[in-house]
């Protein structure tokens, strides 16, 4: 009996490669949430901050500082998430 080959994959390693870069073109991970990360001055993350808590409102896009770290030279590194839609 004779064994089939195997079929090519070139086709299905061009259609991942698409999926793959229309992913990360998005930025918009599995759970949903859009993500942002700033490293700045700690009043201008504060500013940040404010200005991206008005922009989206905490009730409506669930906005919140997910991440945060200070850096050498009073520099704030901070990952802010939302929703990208109040529906």
């Amino acid at each position: 009996m004779r064994v089939p080959a195997k079929p090519p994959l070139e086709g299905l390693k061009r259609t991942l490669e698409k999926k793959r870069a229309q992913a990360e073109g998005a930025r918009l991970p599995r759970d949903g949430f859009v993500r942002e990360t700033f490293s700045l001055p700690r009043e201008a993350a504060r500013a940040k901050a404010r200005e991206w808590l008005e922009r989206w409102p905490k009730q409506a896009y669930w906005t919140e500082i997910e991440s945060w770290a200070e850096r050498p030279g009073n520099v704030i590194e901070f990952t802010m998430r939302r929703l990208p839609s109040a529906d």
